[in-house]
């Protein structure tokens, strides 16, 4: 990539409402860019549509699949950047060393496109080269027979694989004998995956689209839609136009939840107008989350003891609370002994703001609470999910028209490879179905995590590790140590479509496999084949690909899995494999049968889903039946976190240390990096820059517009630090900061993780501002 002089950083206060016009503006830019065929841009008229391709994007749910332009900002970046007639052919990786490779900017290795051809990594030339697609298949094999134990490989899986690749995936790996499935949940939603099962039995939500149709007020924790899941705000904006109560619960005080002008709605962009999002805007301290949804409860009780007292319709709602609940009084006792001065303090939210959002929910027959990773990425993670699910269920909003649990899950099919398996703590009931309609004896041991992915690597226990989409180096915590782990592994393997910086950080051995993306006609034996993915409200539908593939030497994910299983079991010494591996990737119909068969809630499978909207698959607590083991949704009751790493760090550093939270910018995806701007936040052409009180400016003696170095306060001895990051007023609680990953990542200790469910907490990192050697703005 030719040298072009850098464009200048600058940082303008956004004031006009999300979407609108600027939209469709970023929109045109991104397809012109990306240089995208013409007949591609006719395909977008048939994204999210029945017999048509599906967003692979977020996975915020289609209200029908029939409007004609049912599709998002985002999403059309997305596609772009799928469809784009940019080419990373053999000849790019000839004319580039690895080590040169290493040098571009994340960025700028997104921009070379598509790439065509499977490559090996050749040591001598520091290069990747061509490979033929069998003899990389003969490579993986062999790499995986000669390791001694199969719990020496980790199989890693991105949210954008399909259903069906999912489960092939996973029962390849669980055929060679091992459970070491990280994947991109362990890095996002785990807390909720882990904490719902406890509370209300089922690790999802308990919401449809239909019930924002009805829900009296919404309250949206740790979330900024309008980057992350813009499809959403529609659905807000319908909500407030009827007059439903949106309250926004963030350290940052986002656009996109103040204002939207509806892309789709001709009268909102002629006229100029907007729709106010949220009538309510708080903004407790980063990591707070726990004191203020265990505050709001307390209010919550308290009320009810006051309409108690003067004899008036309880809060509480007692009869569900009576039928449906197991554990209240000791929840009830819990919120009477916690300080409210405590609770203050460490939510970072006065009193009257608590009090009045517990008026709120206490006034609302039907309330709908959203989340997203804000609440997910922190030490106390599950016991904040499960006491959000405690407060919902105080006044029965789990199991009713217009109420309900609503995380809301990053890529387009995250929850779904969860549902098929892509698990590294397997259920023995999962395992035991799996292996009667397979006929083997699935193994037992729980597998490694990401986190524990990355120490085994370490310490040399992973000697392969394959992932099946995404970028691992860089979506991962402690970037210098994970990128020493993958440098020990014997041989690793991406599954792709566009090169990614993993794919620089590599093994003695390294393939790059590309692979159809979604928007991509899919032909197996002349006959086209669609995928299936679930959305975050357990929604199952189809997808047909629209466009020619980006190269003729392109397979599917279920090919390039179902020829590794081929590979490994029936080219063998052992011959032929009882698992018809090369039918299943002929086929894709045959695998959802082998779901059916397998995992339950997929019956008639393949009729149900070509319904135009698909099938929603059961969610039992929507229903109000408890998969718990007392049969009934359980009240958890949770101590005031205390002697946590953010307290020990400010005990020792005072006003000084602050806390920092790893946000994405508007112009990309997880790791994905669109443009080098973040419109709604007034970013441009910058990404180190980091988001902080004015105040906080002021006290710790520097200007905005100045250039500081980060550095972690851990306590193992390990240096971390992260230069050059631009200082930005932005209104953020003091002593909280905010900034991009994955450019962040490397600030977050491998063993800083989330109780329960081990997640890297990149929302709750200790951290001291220095002063950098560059200091002006530009």
């Amino acid at each position: 990539m030719s040298k072009k002089a850098s464009p200048v950083a600058k940082i303008e206060p956004y004031t006009h409402p999300a979407a609108g016009w600027g939209a469709l503006k970023s929109v045109t830019v991104n397809l012109i860019k990306e240089r995208v065929p013409g007949a591609h841009y006719r395909a977008l008229l048939r994204q999210n549509q029945p017999n048509g391709f599906d967003c692979p994007g977020c996975a915020w749910p289609d209200r029908k699949h029939a409007s004609t332009f049912e599709f998002c900002e985002n999403g059309v970046k997305a596609v772009a950047a799928e469809a784009t007639g940019k080419r990373a052919t053999p000849a790019f990786f000839e004319a580039h060393s690895v080590t040169a490779l290493l040098e571009q900017s994340d960025y700028e290795l997104e921009q070379h496109g598509r790439l065509t051809d499977p490559m090996i990594y050749d040591a001598e030339t520091d290069r990747y080269r061509p490979i033929d697609w069998d003899d990389a298949f003969k490579l993986i094999a062999r790499h995986l027979r000669a390791l001694p134990d199969p719990n020496q490989a980790a199989f890693y899986t991105s949210g954008r694989a399909s259903n069906e690749a999912a489960f092939l995936y996973q029962l390849l790996v669980r055929r060679y004998g091992t459970n070491n499935f990280p994947d991109c949940s362990n890095m996002c939603h785990e807390a909720t995956s882990r904490g719902l099962p406890a509370t209300v039995g089922v690790g999802k939500g308990t919401v449809t689209l239909e019930d924002f149709e009805t829900a009296d007020a919404i309250f949206v924790f740790g979330q900024n839609p309008a980057t992350n899941h813009p499809r959403m705000l529609s659905e807000l904006r319908e909500c407030a136009k009827r007059g439903a109560a949106i309250v926004s619960i963030n350290p940052l005080k986002e656009r996109g939840m103040e204002r939207f002008a509806d892309p789709q709605s001709p009268l909102e962009m002629l006229t100029m107008s907007s729709t106010r999002i949220a009538g309510r805007f708080v903004q407790p301290t980063v990591g707070g989350d726990f004191a203020l949804i265990k505050g709001i409860a307390k209010r919550v009780l308290e009320l009810d003891d006051d309409a108690r007292a003067i004899g008036s319709a309880r809060v509480l709602d007692v009869a569900f609370i009576d039928a449906h609940t197991s554990g209240f009084d000791t929840f009830a006792a819990d919120l009477r002994a916690e300080s409210w001065a405590a609770l203050v303090a460490e939510s970072g939210v006065p009193y009257e703001q608590i009090d009045d959002l517990a008026g709120l929910y206490a006034r609302s027959e039907r309330v709908i609470v959203t989340w997203g990773m804000g609440l997910t990425q922190h030490k106390h993670s599950v016991a904040t999910v499960q006491l959000l699910s405690n407060l919902m269920m105080m006044r029965g909003n789990i199991g009713k028209e217009g109420a309900g649990l609503c995380p809301v899950r990053g890529h387009s099919n995250v929850q779904g490879n969860r549902t098929v398996g892509i698990e590294e703590k397997p259920t023995p009931a999962f395992l035991d179905r799996l292996g009667r309609a397979f006929d083997f004896e699935p193994p037992r041991r729980h597998g490694y995590d990401v986190v524990e992915t990355i120490e085994a690597m370490l310490e040399g226990h992973i000697r392969v590790f394959i992932g099946l989409g995404g970028n691992f180096a860089m979506a991962t915590p402690d970037t210098p140590r994970t990128w020493e782990g993958l440098r020990r592994c014997a041989l690793t393997v991406h599954i792709t479509t566009k090169l990614n910086r993993s794919h620089l950080i590599h093994g003695r051995d390294a393939l790059i496999l590309p692979t159809l993306g979604r928007t991509e006609i899919d032909l197996q034996n002349g006959v086209s084949q669609g995928v299936t993915v679930e959305d975050s409200m357990s929604m199952v539908h189809m997808s047909y690909g629209m466009n020619q593939p980006a190269s003729p030497n392109l397979l599917s994910e279920p090919a390039i899995v179902a020829r590794m299983g081929h590979a490994l079991f029936s080219d063998g010494e052992d011959g032929v494999d009882s698992v018809d591996w090369l039918g299943y990737g002929a086929g894709y119909s045959r695998i959802r049968d082998a779901i059916e068969a397998s995992i339950a809630g997929f019956d008639d499978y393949n009729a149900r889903v070509a319904h135009p909207r698909g099938f929603h698959l059961r969610v039992a607590s929507r229903e109000r039946e408890w998969l718990t083991p007392s049969g009934k949704a359980t009240f958890i009751a949770h101590a005031l976190p205390s002697d946590t790493p953010i307290q020990r760090a400010r005990a020792r550093h005072g006003r000084r240390l602050m806390t920092l939270m790893t946000t994405r910018s508007h112009d990309q995806y997880n790791t994905t990096i669109y443009a080098l701007s973040d419109r709604y936040r007034g970013v441009y052409n910058e990404r180190r820059v980091l988001f902080i009180h004015p105040d906080d400016i002021r006290m710790l003696g520097f200007e905005a517009g100045q250039r500081v170095d980060l550095e972690t306060v851990w306590d193992d001895g390990v240096e971390r630090r992260a230069h050059g990051f631009l200082l930005v007023e932005y209104d953020i609680p003091r002593g909280c900061i905010g900034a991009y990953y994955p450019e962040t990542n490397p600030l977050v200790p491998l063993d800083s993780v989330g109780d329960v469910c081990n997640t890297p907490t990149s929302k709750s990192v200790p951290v001291l501002i220095h002063r950098a050697a560059q200091s002006a703005l530009g």
